[in-house]
């Protein structure tokens, strides 16, 4: 059994599971938090809401790709420069976004969960509103470099950066705002959340809803396990990227690769199904 018949395989039955349940469970909360006018008014739901929105989006264009990849050996990303482009976009927005509410949330979560009243007061709708605003403006701004710079390499056939400075960055930006300062943000507030929950008797007199900071923990834990392991390969491939290598170690890199890159598709699709 060849490393590309492996590799195939996980892209198409690895994918498929994480389409199916990144469309399910993120298709069903977007539904419970849409029309229960309370959870609307929550900042923490209100967050997960349009990280919901833009984790379907997100899985729907680059899981279907890659499965589509490996299934027929068609790839739109390679196929057409459009494609291309709205593959490159996605990433640059729809996860960055997605992981910035995920930050929110977190944090709201902990002021919540504070026995300090004045804490306590920057969670609410009102602020919601403008920092989700702030935020799909400064990444839907971030994402258009990526849609002018990206293109199908007539020499490599990939879906690539042609501008070397870009390309450089675009290797940086994945490790910086999709691995680093998300999985860093998150288990700081995380693990602030947890020790207020020990810290303090009554919750709900404050505000707090037990079973959304479970989710938020949970969250948490779903982050480490699929986001570091894709973030060290992501290090790894930067390091060596100039390094002459042979067709077998391409070949296992590519199944590392590939393995990560669908373990980092917990946080979009798995954690939902809670």
């Amino acid at each position: 059994m060849s490393l590309t018949y492996v590799i195939q395989q996980l892209n198409i039955y690895g994918g498929s599971a994480f389409l199916f349940l990144g469309i399910v469970g993120n298709g069903m909360n977007i539904f419970i938090f849409s029309i229960v006018r309370s959870y609307r008014r929550t900042p923490c739901t209100f967050y997960f809401l349009i990280g919901a929105i833009h984790n379907i989006i997100y899985i729907i264009i680059n899981l279907s790709n890659r499965i589509l990849a490996s299934a027929s050996n068609i790839n739109l990303s390679r196929d057409s420069i459009l494609w291309c482009k709205l593959q490159a976009y996605t990433i640059a927005y729809f996860g960055l976004t997605s992981f910035t509410c995920s930050c929110l949330a977190t944090i709201d979560q902990f002021f919540v969960t504070s026995r300090n009243v004045n804490l306590r007061r920057f969670s609410n709708i009102q602020l919601a509103y403008r920092l989700v605003i702030i935020t799909m403006i400064i990444w839907c701004l971030h994402g258009i470099p990526a849609a002018v710079y990206f293109y199908v390499s007539p020499v490599t056939n990939q879906c690539s950066p042609y501008n070397p400075t870009y390309a450089t960055y675009s290797g940086l930006y994945i490790l910086i705002f999709l691995c680093g300062i998300p999985v860093f943000i998150m288990i700081l507030f995380g693990s602030l959340t947890y020790r207020n929950m020990h810290l303090t008797r009554f919750l709900p007199e404050q505000g707090a809803d037990r079973q959304l900071v479970r989710m938020i923990l949970i969250q948490v834990f779903l982050v480490i396990i699929s986001m570091i392991p894709y973030g060290c390969i992501n290090v790894y491939s930067l390091i060596t990227a100039h390094m002459i290598k042979s067709i077998d170690r391409l070949q296992k890199e590519t199944l590392a690769l590939t393995v990560f890159a669908l373990i980092s598709y917990f946080y979009y699709s798995v954690w939902f199904s809670f």
